[in-house]
Formats: C-alpha cells, sequence, structure tokens
C-alpha cells in the first residue's frame, strides 16, 4: 500500500459565492492596506486557487471580484490616493528613492496618474530625496554612519545608493558628506 493510497481523500473546498468574497475582500484589508487593483489582484488569486480545486473556470466569477472591489471602493475601505500617500511616506521613511517608489506603486497597481499627483504633493519644504538617501546610508550604516575608515568602501556605499535608484551627484553628496550632512571637502 502506497502513501497516496493511505491518506484520505480531501473534500473540495467549498463553492465561491458573493458572500465568500467579501469576507474574503475583509479579512485582507483588516490585515494590510491595499489599492483597489492589488485586492482585485488578491481575490483572482484565491477564485483561482478555489476553482482549481474544484475543477471550475475563474473566468465565471469576473463580475462578483468586481462588485467586491466596487463595493470596497464606495465604502471607503480603499482609496487608492490615501493608499499611495501612505506607502510613499513609508518608504521615503526607510530611505525610498522617487524612482523605487513610483515602481513600487506601480506594482501594487496604482495608477500612474494617482503616483505622479501623490508625488507632486509631497512636501516641497526639504529636499525628500535627499533626506531618503541620508535615512537608507543610516539604515545600512554606509558613507558617514560606518563606523571605522570609509575611504576603502566609498565605492561600495555608491554603488548600493545607485542600485536604490538615488542620482549619482547625490550619492556621491551623502556618501562623501558628514553625519550632519554637510561635505568634508
Amino acid at each position: 500500500m502506497t502513501d497516496d493510497e493511505r491518506k484520505p481523500a480531501r473534500k473540495p473546498p467549498r463553492k465561491i459565492t458573493p458572500a465568500y468574497l467579501q469576507r474574503a475582500a475583509m479579512a485582507y484589508l483588516e490585515r494590510y492596506a491595499s489599492s483597489a487593483e492589488n485586492l482585485r489582484r488578491v481575490l483572482r488569486r484565491k477564485v483561482e486557487n478555489r476553482c482549481r480545486l474544484r475543477g471550475e473556470d475563474p473566468a465565471e466569477f469576473s463580475d462578483a471580484i468586481d462588485e467586491v472591489v466596487a463595493r470596497s471602493l464606495r465604502a471607503g475601505l480603499i482609496d487608492d490616493t490615501r493608499y499611495a500617500e501612505a506607502r510613499l511616506a513609508s518608504l521615503r521613511r526607510r530611505g525610498g528613492s522617487t524612482r523605487s517608489i513610483r515602481a513600487k506603486l506601480a506594482l501594487k497597481g496604482v495608477d500612474r496618474d494617482t503616483i505622479a499627483t501623490v508625488m507632486a504633493g509631497e512636501e516641497e519644504g526639504a529636499d525628500q530625496e535627499e533626506q531618503a538617501a541620508r535615512a537608507l546610508a543610516r539604515r545600512r550604516r554606509i558613507g558617514p554612519f560606518r563606523l571605522g575608515e570609509r575611504a576603502p568602501y566609498r565605492d561600495k556605499d555608491l554603488a548600493i545608493l545607485a542600485r536604490a535608484g538615488f542620482p549619482f551627484t547625490l550619492a556621491r553628496r551623502v556618501i562623501d558628506g558628514d553625519v550632519t550632512g554637510e561635505d568634508e571637502t
């Protein structure tokens, strides 16, 4: 007798209903902030998994998914602009460049116009890009935040900021500066 023959047969999951989709959306939104498109993707994935196990066609549930997302939008549970603003602030604090933030928001399904509006509405008073680069340098302990000698690691530190999406001139200014943000030249 093989292992497969010993295992009891699994019951297929329950049928997908609009109530199930609504509960799944609420459970997801309780844990995570989301854009409308991201919620649609999550629900679509859940439907595809269940349909695969039940032998059904996931395309039948497309309208139900759209209705749940529309209902969530009407109820104010999801708002792409608010989501993008919160994500922008969070990523900036962690040291995200403008380029990487745009890419991450687009990946979550926020449309270009909303991204452009949110990025334009960002505080203009302080140089946000430089503050973010300094935050990343502090977090990664590179450049002026490196303990010990900095010179042998300068190129590696510049590369870290370049890969994070910061312009070379800004990366050089941050890496060659001191902890207070002044250039050491």
